[in-house]
């Protein structure tokens, strides 16, 4: 987040108008509605990039109970990044795709997608997600007030928090572990010799 971005309540206000066809059912299969492979691909164009093929298949659904709320959470992050200010700064297709897929994927792991247009911690939460996986924060925040508010909000920021300190603490009761039995290693030794 080493950006200043836009204002953070342009953004909640822009989300709490998301229009009705963000909202609808994502096609998947012969059920629902939006097709959001299309819609990715549209906010692509808007930002100067051409979508591939290739890059689009990641946003068809094949699987209704694991697609459906990844592809309702991408609509929603697809209408953020298609506020006037992120198109001013027009970002590539390399930028904008893992938001859009990756961190839709996370995102739609922790929550369901309606709750970030219902609950004020979720909406904030998408909201802070986007312009940090953008490499924004919010505009008169420092780079460490926005990480310390996106942390304390998100689940998915938490989870990823709490996998770093058990993978730490596994490292350290791994070194723990060698230098003990480095340790007995070289008393044996010692008490051999002697």
């Amino acid at each position: 987040m080493t950006h200043e971005g836009p204002p953070l309540e342009t953004l909640l206000h822009r989300l709490a108008e998301t229009p009705a066809e963000f909202l609808d059912e994502p096609k998947i299969g012969s059920k629902g509605r939006v097709h959001v492979d299309s819609v990715v691909a549209d906010l692509l164009r808007l930002h100067g990039a051409a979508p591939t093929p290739s890059e689009m298949a990641a946003f068809t659904g094949k699987d209704a109970s694991r697609d459906r709320n990844r592809l309702a959470v991408t609509l929603l992050l697809t209408w953020l990044a298609a506020d006037e200010w992120f198109i001013k700064h027009r970002f590539n297709a390399a930028t904008l795709l893992p938001l859009l897929e990756g961190t839709a994927r996370e995102l739609a792991e922790q929550t369901v997608a309606g709750a970030f247009l219902t609950d004020p911690d979720r909406s904030e939460e998408i909201t802070r997600i986007t312009l940090a996986r953008l490499d924004f924060r919010p505009e008169g925040e420092s780079s460490a007030q926005a990480q310390d508010r996106l942390t304390s909000l998100s689940a998915t920021e938490r989870a990823r928090v709490i996998a770093a300190a058990r993978a730490a603490e596994l490292r350290a009761r791994a070194i723990r572990e060698a230098l003990a039995k480095k340790a007995a290693e070289e008393s044996a030794d010692k008490y051999t010799r002697e």
